[in-house]
C-alpha cells in the first residue's frame, strides 16, 4: 500500500466510526457514541501521521501521543485538546466493568450530540491538513 492509499484507508475508517456513532447516537447506545468518535478521531489522526510520517502509525489508542508524534499538537486549539479530552476515557474505560457505570453517567443525549458534533468538526479540520 502506497502513501495515498494508506492515508485513504485511515480517513475511510474513521469516516465510518463517525457514521457508526451517529446510529449509535439515534439509538441511544451513549457508551458506543463515545467510544465511536474517540475511535474516528483515533484513524484520523493515524492518517495525518501517515501523511508527515510516511509510515504506519503506531499501535496505541492514545491521541494526545499521536498529535504529538505529528506537527498538529502545535496547531490544535484550547478547545481541540479539550475534545481530545474528552473522548480520552471514552475509549478503553468504557468497556471495563469498573469505569463502564461512572462512563455512561456523564453521557446524555444532549453530551453526546455534542461529542459527534466536535468529532465531525475535529475530523474536517484534519482532513484539511492531509
Amino acid at each position: 500500500m502506497n502513501k495515498k492509499e494508506a492515508i485513504e484507508y485511515w480517513v475511510e475508517l474513521a469516516e465510518y466510526d463517525l457514521e457508526t456513532a451517529k446510529v449509535m447516537l439515534d439509538g441511544k447506545r451513549y457508551l458506543y457514541v463515545g467510544f465511536m468518535c474517540h475511535q474516528a478521531v483515533e484513524k484520523i489522526l493515524k492518517a495525518h501521521y501517515v501523511s508527515v510520517n510516511n509510515e504506519i502509525p503506531p499501535f496505541t489508542h492514545n491521541l494526545m501521543f499521536l498529535a504529538e508524534e505529528t506537527d498538529i499538537l502545535d496547531s490544535l486549539s484550547d478547545g481541540q485538546k479539550d475534545i481530545i479530552q474528552t473522548l480520552r476515557p471514552l475509549n478503553v474505560e468504557s468497556r471495563y466493568p469498573k469505569y463502564k457505570d461512572k462512563v455512561f453517567g456523564t453521557l446524555s443525549d444532549e453530551r453526546c450530540r455534542e461529542i459527534v458534533s466536535n468529532t465531525e468538526s475535529m475530523l474536517k479540520w484534519i482532513k484539511t491538513k492531509l
